[in-house]
């Protein structure tokens, strides 16, 4: 196993990892590949195809704005998610794009920016094409990406070649259960044991603990958010957040948990839904492993940390570990790709690595 948990457990913004956390991703990458290329200078117009599935559903999710701010040198990571919707309108309503935050170019969403809905490239269901040309009409740089799901991006690199493939080595590699559990067994160690040993490979392990923490705020911050807003969700359907009402009415009645034991699965109830609706409103989440599971392993974690007498900063730290190798496990046999294998597969990765986790 080659890729690390923070490729899984990453912070973006909703609503859709696979269709706005990526396409983001995808627009930085195509930045420093105009620099690497040393082109970006002389770069006057971009054009975006979107192919598949992010042609089809693009607009509902973002990707369009998530692009957008990608190629004005926005990361996931640190984008003011309230900003996006204002600055997109910006860019469609001037035709102006701040390149790499930089320079200023012509950009023309209807004509530069295409959802390209009967078409779609080879390898995934998520595809999408950039193009840099110079003043003159010539071409000078061309990537394609494809959004696999969890925010991961892969580039294609050639017109008919497969994607890019890590080749990081780690010292338990693994790539099914049976091989995980069995290096545990056989080193006498804990999966989370085994998954940070990987893990310092890229980081130590002080920075790897501070990581999964951040991780764990964001989480928090995530759910608090979810239960102190109302109003309406974002989009066509008018649904109301139901999230701080269901918080409220819990919180007035703290003594139905002594009549009721079942109580505490209205509580995980809401910690998720909170997520899911700050996710659905283009708000910061984790990617855990996605954005339209994101709700899962937060609320299962929650219960840990809330109800368990001996919840400890180092039992969050494991807990994040051993959900992070399941995850690991589905990406690389399976997929969490929603576009791949729908919502209900990226849904149950979750509840799998949060039944681990937990464990």
């Amino acid at each position: 196993m080659t890729i690390s948990i923070f490729d899984l457990f990453t912070i973006g913004i909703g609503p859709s990892s696979s269709h706005c956390v990526g396409p983001m991703r995808a627009a930085a990458r195509f930045l420093e590949s105009m620099r690497r290329e040393a082109c970006f200078d002389q770069v006057q117009r971009i054009e975006v195809r979107l192919y598949g599935s992010l042609a089809l559903t693009g607009r509902g999710h973002g990707t369009g704005r998530a692009i957008l701010l990608g190629l004005e040198g926005e990361t996931p990571e640190e984008v003011e998610p309230s900003n996006v919707p204002r600055r997109a309108a910006r860019i469609a309503e001037t035709g102006r794009l701040l390149l790499g935050a930089t320079r200023p170019i012509t950009f023309n969403v209807e004509c530069d920016l295409l959802f390209l809905q009967n078409e779609r490239l080879p390898y995934h269901a998520n595809g999408m094409q950039f193009v840099a040309w110079d003043g003159r009409g010539a071409v000078l740089d061309k990537r394609r990406y494809y959004s696999v799901g969890g925010g991961f991006i892969t580039e294609q690199l050639s017109a008919d070649g497969p994607c890019e493939t890590s080749n990081s080595a780690v010292p338990f590699d693994f790539t099914t259960a049976a091989e995980l559990i069995g290096t545990a067994r056989s080193r006498n160690m804990t999966i989370s044991e085994v998954v940070m040993e990987n893990e310092k490979t890229w980081r130590t392990e002080q920075e790897v603990r501070d990581r999964l923490l951040k991780i764990w705020d964001v989480m928090q911050q995530s759910v608090r958010r979810g239960c102190e807003t109302e109003g309406i969700l974002p989009g066509g359907l008018q649904l109301k957040r139901r999230a701080g009402r269901l918080y409220q009415e819990l919180s007035s009645r703290p003594e139905r948990a002594l009549r009721d034991p079942l109580t505490v699965l209205d509580w995980v109830n809401v910690y998720a839904l909170a997520v899911a609706e700050e996710n659905a409103s283009g708000g910061r989440v984790v990617t855990a492993p996605t954005n339209g599971a994101a709700g899962i392993v937060p609320a299962v974690l929650h219960y840990y940390d809330r109800f368990y007498l001996t919840a400890s900063e180092e039992g969050v730290i494991r807990f994040l570990l051993t959900a992070g190798a399941i995850g690991l496990l589905y990406k690389e046999n399976a997929s969490i790709s929603g576009a791949e294998v729908g919502c209900q597969g990226e849904v149950g990765v979750a509840c799998s690595m949060a039944a681990g986790a937990l464990t």
